[in-house]
């Protein structure tokens, strides 16, 4: 018997919103989704042409525990959904013609290969990584689980003690520098960081668990594709009972004391008992609540640090390339170049680094027969105006030619398919605030309770889930969210 007639509504069917609605559901909630896209995943979404399926949004499985997690939350494992496969190597890093490093799937070789670079590395290499993991197990028993409500939920011993012992005030870079000092090395440790919204040196070192994630546990690939996830955590919601609705988009709120009461969507009204905002936050506040009810100003928002926003090629490419792998980090630019036109100077960058994705290395079903499955992604500063499709052609003729000269491989005249993404398609199909693809910088100031709160303050059955609010940005992290969001709901219902 569902508890007293309860009624959920969740905004939005991305990791976070499904992750929120098989909680609640398995709970006994009537839970409804309601997804304004006619499919699900969010960002993680697929894209299917010509016997070509791209991921559309996440291509790295790392910190595989966390969904592993999940699916044991339902006495279900990964494996009852799909094949999960360790990538070997991990990715590539290319640093110039015939120059780069394949980085090992296995920890004892990737320090055979830091100490062939530089002597005395592959001892600092096991003492960064014991500290690394320390911070991982304190985070996924301390602190990510948490709703960052309240600095009271931080107010034990073992992470009091874990925030001076793991350099928690002190900047990513400056902790990798205090262990390595090859520039390649520093390059390979703070790529993972990148993606969190902000400059090495402005990212606490507490995120160096990602290093631990990335380089101990390994790169992992569900065969098929990312959106073989999506599709075992919409089937686990909906085998709990939730009901999911695409091309339905939430574009109105009715309230009565403090409360929301109904959600309107595609012309109907919905009655709700509660309702968990897994769709941008930003937009969420700003343009389906009125003023009174919002928590954060526009002046608030315009002062946040986002993630980057990215321009994306997807392709289809009629040959198999060499000399490249399922993951592909094209660092033969100055980074610090490119973070900098990100972060501190936003433009369109001049001489941008690049991420190249092929997947059909690991899993030729993502293609056909003797073609290569390709995804190439730029990040650039959010917010950006001139994503035009010149703009964005420049972008791709510059990528693919830099790619040809440092694979020596042909590639242009063999691309049958191409489709580009970018800052204004983040914000037409996701209202993704400044067209960002990762939701919110990880800073040291935008940090468990000093993000935008799960929970409104002036709207009582109001909860949000996702990359803008706690834990933060990535899939694993938006898994995480939607479980919080649930433990809220239940607090408030119940």
């Amino acid at each position: 018997m569902r508890p007293k007639n309860k009624k959920v509504i969740v905004i939005g069917a991305g990791f976070s919103g499904l992750s929120a609605a098989a909680f609640l559901s398995r709970q006994g909630y009537t839970v409804e989704v309601h997804e304004k896209n006619n499919e699900v995943g969010g960002r993680a979404k697929v894209l299917s042409e010509d016997g070509f399926v791209f991921d559309m949004g996440p291509s790295w499985y790392w910190m595989p525990g966390v969904a592993e997690r999940f699916f044991n939350s339902f006495g279900k494992t990964a494996s009852d959904f799909y094949e999960l496969k360790k990538i070997s190597p991990s990715f590539r890093m290319f640093f110039g013609k015939d120059d780069y490093w394949d980085v090992p799937s296995e920890p004892e070789e990737i320090q055979e290969l830091f100490e062939k670079t530089e002597p005395g590395a592959s001892g600092k290499f096991k003492e960064f990584m014991k500290e690394a993991g320390a911070k991982y197990e304190t985070a996924m028993k301390e602190i990510i689980y948490h709703p960052g409500l309240s600095w009271t939920e931080y107010l034990n011993w073992p992470l009091f003690k874990g925030m001076w012992r793991y350099s928690l005030f002190t900047s990513f870079r400056s902790h990798i520098k205090k262990y390595f000092r090859h520039p390649r090395l520093l390059s390979l440790m703070e790529f993972p960081v990148l993606f969190l919204g902000a400059s090495p040196d402005k990212i606490p070192a507490l995120y160096s668990l990602l290093n631990y994630s990335g380089l101990m546990q390994g790169t992992w690939y569900p065969m098929g594709g990312m959106h073989k996830l999506v599709g075992a955590m919409r089937e686990i919601a909906e085998a709990n009972g939730a009901s999911i609705h695409r091309g339905s988009e939430v574009d109105a709120f009715s309230m009565r004391d403090h409360a929301i009461t109904h959600c309107s969507t595609s012309g109907r009204s919905l009655e709700c008992d509660a309702v968990v905002a897994s769709a941008d936050y930003h937009h969420i506040e700003q343009k389906l609540l009125e003023k009174p009810f919002r928590r954060y100003s526009e002046k608030y928002w315009e002062k946040r640090t986002m993630a980057p926003s990215c321009l994306i090629f997807f392709l289809g490419v009629s040959k198999r390339i060499k000399n490249i792998q399922h993951h592909n980090l094209f660092f033969d630019h100055d980074i610090d170049k490119h973070i900098n036109e990100i972060y501190n100077r936003p433009q369109w960058p001049t001489e941008p680094l690049f991420y190249a994705s092929c997947p059909t290395k690991t899993d030729p079903s993502v293609a056909p027969d003797g073609c290569e499955n390709l995804f190439l992604l730029m990040p650039v500063a959010p917010g950006l105006n001139d994503d035009s499709p010149e703009v964005r052609e420049k972008y791709f003729q510059l990528l693919i030619s830099r790619m040809e000269k440092l694979t020596g491989e042909e590639i242009l005249p063999h691309i049958i398919y191409k489709k580009s993404y970018s800052i204004s398609d983040f914000m037409a199909d996701h209202h993704a605030y400044k067209g960002n693809a990762y939701g919110l910088a990880n800073t040291l100031l935008q940090t468990g309770i000093l993000k935008p709160s799960m929970r409104s303050s002036k709207v009582r059955n109001l909860f949000y889930a996702g990359q803008l609010t706690v834990p933060g940005p990535g899939v694993p992290t938006s898994i995480i969210s939607g479980e919080i969001a649930a433990n809220e709901v239940k607090k408030f219902l119940n």
